[in-house]
């Protein structure tokens, strides 16, 4: 009877269910294509690993890649990052569970007392025992749905952690070439300090001396210029301090600005490859993200709309409840009940169509932002190549001028302590001014160009050669 019962039930469900299937929409998605260039017109222990930290060895610095490895050991962020990451993959656990049948029991036990004046009192006991367990068939696929959105969803975290592992490096390596140029820039100033106190000895000297051409300003400009440079120096290992705290919290160390490096920039190679292959962003940790974000919310989409249709809920319930203990488990006294229920929204105000419809908009926008996604990384790609190119003809304008100027300085400074007509202190003050100037720019400019390289491997996703899924 009870077979009966239940194979009655979900005959009706069906006929009932496939009556309702045609009046679920079905919806369309934009479709969107982005065709990436052939090449680009401006020009740890496994794959992912090569990804974040393979192009560290472009650089030709173990310093470099020490401190890389340290901060994605200890980076506080990429822990909370990792620990997301796991709370993520342990999430799929519940919607996985959601399609599988549900089992509960319960216990409980009572005791009275009855009496009337000086009656005697009788005191009785009560057990009881309840077994219960419940099913969904998911005969539409909704919850396969949802599952499969929950998976799509760590899957997501997964890349969202690459990111921000290669983030991280990324941001280490800047980190680290930005204290070397703090410590040359100080280095510099030491420099310039050194030689404004030369010219103002010799400024003083030939003042006391007499020498004709040689005005009380000269002597003023000189100490002024000492003066200068000594703020200069103190600006500059402020400068320095901030660069090494700003790397030893990326390392997740105390920032005490006590770390110490070299004062050479690593190693840059002259030009990128001649030919990038645009296949290599497919590895990108974000696009990738993108790309999953859109199966995620259509399948989410999906689940909305099939909770339109009708649904089955399968119940069983086996209870007993005796004075006697031993009787609990004893089949005779159990009392065992089988139920299937079929519901069926008929009317709430439309929530239900909206958050359908929302589900559905949901993922167009997904869509969106992964074609925008990829096109923002093309254009970070194509601009890097096109920083590199330019970045490295100034460069070669720079080492000039920066050495015309030091002939300059030399000069000047020569022609005033030899008493040379003509020569005074505004042409060694106007020479020092440029070489000065060009001899930091040079430094920056370096910098610039490993900061740049840096950043076109973080729009490449890696290094110029691991292809994706390789």
């Amino acid at each position: 009877m009870t077979h009966r019962f239940i194979t009655g039930i979900i005959f009706i469900s069906i006929l009932v269910l496939t009556g309702c299937a045609k009046y679920v929409t079905t919806h369309s998605t934009p479709k969107i294509k982005i065709i990436a260039p052939p090449s680009w017109s401006a020009a740890a222990k496994d794959q992912h690993a090569k990804i974040s930290a393979a192009w560290l060895n472009e650089f030709n610095s173990s310093t470099m890649s020490k401190l890389v490895n340290e901060a994605i050991s200890n980076n506080p962020n990429l822990n909370a990052a990792a620990a997301r990451l796991r709370a993520s993959k342990l999430g799929t656990i519940g919607a996985k569970a959601n399609s599988l049948p549900s089992l509960s029991v319960t216990s409980s036990t009572s005791r009275s007392r009855n009496g009337n004046g000086s009656n005697t009192r009788s005191i009785g006991k009560s057990y009881a025992l309840s077994l219960n367990a419940s099913w969904e068939p998911d005969i539409w696929g909704r919850l396969r749905d949802l599952n499969n959105a929950s998976v799509a969803s760590y899957h997501a975290s997964i890349e969202d952690f690459r990111n921000a592992r290669l983030s991280l490096a990324a941001n280490t390596a800047k980190a680290y070439c930005n204290l070397i140029t703090a410590e040359q820039l100080l280095e510099l100033a030491t420099q310039t300090l050194n030689s404004f106190k030369k010219n103002k000895d010799i400024v003083e000297r030939n003042y006391k001396a007499g020498i004709p051409g040689t005005r009380a300003i000269a002597v003023q400009l000189s100490r002024t210029n000492v003066a200068s440079a000594n703020r200069s120096i103190e600006n500059r290992r402020l400068q320095r301090d901030n660069a090494a705290r700003s790397l030893e919290a990326l390392l997740g160390r105390f920032p005490s600005a006590e770390l110490k490096t070299s004062n050479k920039l690593p190693n840059l190679k002259d030009s990128i490859p001649t030919s990038i292959p645009a296949t290599l962003l497919s590895r990108r940790p974000d696009l990738l993200e993108a790309q999953i974000n859109v199966f995620r919310s259509a399948k989410l989409a999906d689940a909305s709309r099939k909770s339109l249709l009708p649904s089955i809920n399968l119940s069983s319930r086996a209870s007993t409840s005796n004075s006697s203990l031993t009787n609990l488990i004893n089949p005779h006294y159990l009392a065992v009940s089988i139920a299937g229920a079929l519901s069926q929204s008929i009317y709430n105000g439309g929530e239900r169509k909206a958050n359908a419809q929302a589900a559905l908009e949901r993922n167009k926008a997904a869509i969106y932002d992964y074609s925008n996604a990829t096109i923002r990384a093309l254009r970070e790609v194509e601009g890097a190549i096109d920083r590199d190119t330019s970045l490295k003809k100034q460069e070669a304008f720079l080492i000039k001028e920066s050495k015309q100027a030091t002939f300059a300085e030399k000069s000047a400074e020569l022609d005033y302590s030899e008493g040379i007509e003509n020569s005074g202190i505004l042409e060694i003050l106007e020479s020092q001014r440029r070489a000065n100037n060009a001899r930091a720019a040079l430094i920056n400019l370096r910098n610039s160009r490993i900061q740049n390289r840096i950043d076109l491997h973080l729009a490449l996703g890696g290094d110029f050669h691991t292809q994706p899924n390789k």
